[in-house]
């Protein structure tokens, strides 16, 4: 009986041209390379696998000649075991790489690693700091748990930040959150060794069971009239002048942000349309505009030139509606922003991209690089 390597590294395979793998990557230690995927059953194995080092940051791995595994190829690379598995340049966990047809050469770039499964320093991670349990809303008659993100240094600086204000701060850095979440406490601390972490995060939790009637707009919808004229103005009215005086804030709109995802980003252009002196940045992720699908209509509601940006996230995997949804939108911006010298948007599609924390979380630093720390002329 054949063995399991015979069985996966058979002569009537593939056989002209072995494949060679070569990696690219930061030189942050010496841990050894070893590649791993379904050729293997995705048990890591450092000695059959373990590719050569060429150079400083350059890595090479060649199956051997007459044994090429079948195709398509599904892989990864670690550095020991899966708690020290490749992850993208913001530390967020990456999708099976994959080879379809037979090649000589694939050349791969690895911006980043975990380490005893972590993929970023602790040392940088924000200060969480919980402003209220019960933080009061008088426009609903309610109260809500409402935290602050400071930045890792915030106590040894007398800098001012921009904020950003992110809808359902359940699923935004808790590692119990049941649908998972976005690990923003993460991401901040490798964007701040880029230096990109200067920014308050401020997280708004959801309403659980009237979270949807909260982050409907306030006017005829398939949900029917929802709230949301009184959620966005105590967004405004209420948590920003209480942010603003308790924390060191830049409180200009060009450095205020609001954002969230799903139900959450809809309630987010909503609060951009009804308070576009407040918000100068938005950041929408697959937002749920079948709810109120005369909302791209709307547009934008900047009847003056101003300094504004807005980034669009959505996946195609997300349903028959949501890029025709997200194009629409796209097009009344297009429509109301083409004369603003000081307007600019970004529609990120992502092919693979499903309705989920994990991806919303791996857009996040991306889309907050783009809102607050990208050159502008405004």
């Amino acid at each position: 009986m054949a063995s399991s390597d015979e069985k996966r590294f058979s002569p009537n395979m593939h056989t002209e041209g072995a494949l060679r793998l070569e990696v690219h990557t930061p030189v942050i230690d010496d841990r050894p390379i070893s590649v791993v995927g379904n050729f293997c059953d995705w048990v890591i194995d450092t000695q059959r696998y373990r590719l050569e080092q060429v150079s400083p940051g350059h890595y090479r791995f060649q199956f051997p000649e007459g044994q090429m595994p079948a195709f398509p190829i599904e892989y990864k690379f670690v550095k020991g075991g899966w708690e020290d598995e490749e992850v993208d340049e913001f530390g967020s966990k990456v999708p099976n790489r994959r080879i379809d047809h037979p090649k000589q050469l694939v050349v791969n770039q690895v911006p980043r690693w975990k380490k005893n499964g972590i993929a970023y320093n602790p040392d940088l991670l924000p200060r969480i700091h919980v402003i209220s349990e019960k933080f009061e809303i008088p426009q609903l008659i309610k109260t809500r748990r409402i935290t602050a993100l400071l930045p890792h240094d915030y106590d040894a600086t007398d800098k001012r930040y921009p904020v950003l204000y992110l809808q359902d701060g359940q699923n935004l850095f808790d590692d119990h959150a049941p649908f998972g979440n976005w690990a923003v406490d993460k991401k901040l601390a490798v964007m701040a060794e880029r230096g990109l972490s200067d920014i308050i995060i401020v997280s708004i939790d959801h309403a659980e069971e009237e979270r949807a009637a909260e982050f409907t707009p306030s006017y005829p919808t398939h949900l029917g009239v929802g709230d949301g004229k009184k959620y966005t103005r105590f967004l405004a009215d209420t948590l920003k002048p209480y942010v603003d005086q308790h924390f060191r804030t830049r409180t200009d709109r060009v450095h205020t942000g609001i954002g969230g995802s799903s139900m959450g980003g809809l309630i987010s252009i909503y609060a951009g349309m009804m308070y576009p002196e407040v918000y100068g940045r938005l950041m929408i992720f697959s937002p749920s505009l079948w709810v109120a699908p005369n909302i791209p209509h709307f547009g934008l509601p900047y009847e003056e030139p101003v300094a504004a940006r807005i980034y669009i996230y959505a996946g195609e995997k997300e349903g028959g509606s949501m890029i025709p949804n997200i194009n629409r939108y796209r097009e009344a911006l297009q429509r109301k922003g083409m004369n603003m010298t000081n307007f600019d948007f970004r529609i990120s599609i992502d092919p693979e991209g499903v309705h989920n924390e994990e991806h919303w979380g791996r857009e996040f630093p991306k889309a907050v690089e783009w809102l607050f720390f990208s050159p502008s002329s405004f």
